[in-house]
């Protein structure tokens, strides 16, 4: 009998069992075999070489399908306490949660996935600053759907072209970059939303989002699901913040304080009080309005740590960036390992 169990959901893909004898579980979740026990391998069908290769998936199609852990000839090891996968970000916020997240860079999918399996609330993939486009997003997406990890795609520009190709893959969420006005806030939902409600290409019925067209139900809640975020990056998007909440099917506002504060001419200025001044003027203009208009999203630095943005109102919080993590841990590394140096031989 084959230890190993499979039916079909609802939305047409496989469920899958671990193996009853050992409990093994080693398949990856596009289909390719790993390394599965010995107890299943005299019932597995004839299937091409292929998919007997070493795995290059370390990733899943779908945040739904996150039951799955990916974990080749690795011990069992208790993961960090998380949400049940699933659970859109509006949806969580709306029951009142205030988030974390980090920022993803290097666009690599082995990355993607500590994040999402150290559980992190969600995980920006950056395409305005990380060396990745839309191809290079696709295997980053996939990692964090494994862990149950929502993702939010920030592109390079507010431009139609771009967050068309972002939204195809099926992010949670999009972030907009430089959003510096009303008509600039417009502009990005109208380039979210299907015709009539905006100018988003079609092309639903084949791309990533919709499951390659097999998921039926994607028309009706793809735009209400979406989480729009934008970010305000200048004096004159601070000055307008309230309004830019306000423009309908704006979810979040998220102050970008390097581009804000180099807006206002302290690029290379340490001075952190004119810093301070100037995001606390752009979110108390948010905060103190009598209606929430849209949740309010920030940064968090060694000064304005997550719990201080926290109590003053934040909703989002973004703290740790990939590549700044892997960074200050190799550098801490090489301070607390590396041998004396070690004055030079003279030459004979």
């Amino acid at each position: 009998m084959n230890p190993w169990t499979s039916e079909r959901d609802k939305r047409g893909c496989f469920s899958h069992s671990p193996c009853r004898t050992c409990s093994h579980l080693d398949l990856c979740p596009l289909g390719c075999y790993i390394s599965l026990c010995t107890h299943s391998l005299p019932s597995i069908p004839l299937l091409p070489l292929a998919i007997f290769l070493p795995c290059i998936h370390p990733i899943m199609a779908s945040s739904d399908s996150s039951t799955l852990s990916h974990q080749a000839h690795a011990p069992h090891q208790s993961s960090p306490q998380k949400k049940p996968p699933g659970i859109p970000l509006k949806r969580r916020l709306e029951a009142g949660e205030q988030i974390y997240g980090a920022f993803h860079l290097s666009f690599s999918p082995w990355t993607a996935e500590v994040l999402g399996w150290a559980g992190y609330d969600f995980v920006v993939v950056d395409m305005e600053h990380g060396a990745g486009d839309t191809f290079e997003a696709v295997p980053v997406l996939q990692a964090l759907a494994v862990t149950g990890t929502p993702a939010v795609l920030r592109v390079a520009n507010n431009d139609p072209v771009l967050i068309k190709k972002a939204l195809d893959l099926g992010p949670q969420g999009i972030m907009i970059p430089m959003v510096d006005s009303v008509e600039d806030a417009t502009k990005a939902v109208a380039a979210c939303r299907y015709p009539p409600k905006g100018i988003r290409g079609v092309a639903y019925n084949v791309v990533r989002a919709s499951r390659y067209g097999l998921d039926p139900t994607y028309l009706d809640k793809c735009e209400d699901d979406l989480f729009i975020m934008v970010q305000i990056e200048s004096l004159q998007a601070a000055k307008d913040i309230l309004d830019i909440a306000s423009v309908e099917g704006i979810d979040c506002v998220q102050i970008g304080p390097l581009d804000l504060t180099a807006s206002a001419g302290f690029l290379r200025s340490d001075n952190r009080e004119t810093v301070k001044t100037l995001l606390r003027k752009a979110e108390n203009s948010l905060l103190s309005s009598p209606n929430k208009v849209a949740y309010l999203s920030g940064f968090a630095v060694p000064d304005d740590p997550p719990q201080a943005l926290y109590k003053r109102g934040y909703d989002l919080v973004l703290g740790a960036v990939d590549v700044a993590l892997f960074r200050d841990a190799a550098t801490a590394d090489i301070k607390k390992s590396k041998a004396p140096t070690c004055s030079p031989i003279a030459a004979d």
